[in-house]
């Protein structure tokens, strides 16, 4: 249901998410869920992410004291926290995947820094983490319809900054044209970073802003086959329509390095200060 033009920005940021669900009927036929990363993706983001340094790596490191403490929350394997392991001697990372948080914690305890783990979903799991310095929240915030709440309880628990990283638009936008295709679906536009930093002004947060658009993809595939079936299962699709799709989304992928890639989305870095005390 969209919003009344009278309605807030947390209620219009709300209401835009909650377009995205699948149809019950498309969903019941999925042969997976659609919404989670199989192994491989999160975690070849995560070592490539430790080897370089982003605008949003920048702005957090800026603020991290030496031997400072990092929150990561929905770390995955730990993109957005590794490249401040150098300065860290404490990383903790939010995540509700099992899996996830054994592969975060790895790479984390191998770069010789203390690692601390809590399995559950933010905020409700804000009372089992340490306060910080600084927390960083990388592509979880299209899956947040309570933004001002989880927003907040990153505020509380950053002593000195909270950076948050979204696409311009929904991560899964670029699918909307297969969407059509394959199901006769038109799907949303909306929301934006536009659309979550009204949210954040609202709730009453001083955000600075940087728009940027990252030197190299943040997905990678080993094979065009690993590209396909991960995108088949974005779009709920079985394997009788494998071929066809393969056909549609090759002329789009890179191929560097020996692997298979998605082409970089811009994106944006949002940050604020903390409270912390």
């Amino acid at each position: 249901m969209r919003a009344s033009p009278s309605a807030s920005s947390a209620e219009r940021w709300a209401n835009a998410l909650a377009e995205w669900a699948i149809p019950p009927e498309i969903l019941a036929r999925a042969p997976a869920s659609p919404w989670e990363f199989p192994p491989g993706i999160l975690e070849r983001r995560a070592d490539r992410a430790a080897t370089r340094r982003t605008p949003s790596d920048r702005v957090a490191a800026a603020a991290l004291p030496a031997a400072g403490a990092v929150l990561d929350v929905g770390c995955g394997a730990g993109a957005a926290s590794l490249p401040l392991a150098g300065r860290a001697s404490l990383l903790a990372g939010v995540d509700v995947d099992t899996r996830a948080l054994g592969e975060f914690r790895g790479r984390v305890e191998a770069a010789g820094v203390r690692a601390v783990t809590v399995e559950g979903r933010w905020p409700d799991v804000a009372g089992r983490v340490p306060q910080v310095d600084v927390a960083v929240c990388h592509h979880v915030a299209y899956n947040v319809p309570g933004l001002p709440a989880f927003a907040r309880r990153l505020t509380e628990k950053a002593r000195s900054r909270v950076v948050l990283e979204l696409t311009l638009v929904h991560p899964r936008a670029h699918l909307n044209g297969l969407w059509l295709h394959f199901h006769g679906l038109a799907r949303p536009d909306r929301p934006t970073a536009d659309d979550a930093e009204a949210v954040l002004r609202e709730a009453g947060l001083e955000v600075e802003r940087q728009d940027w658009t990252p030197s190299e993809p943040s997905t990678w595939f080993e094979t065009l086959e690993e590209a396909a079936g991960w995108t088949a299962r974005a779009l709920c699709l079985t394997g009788e329509r494998l071929g066809e799709l393969t056909r549609l989304i090759e002329p789009d992928l890179l191929r560097l390095d020996g692997m298979v890639a998605q082409a970089p989305r811009p994106r944006a870095t949002i940050w604020w200060k903390g409270e912390a005390r």
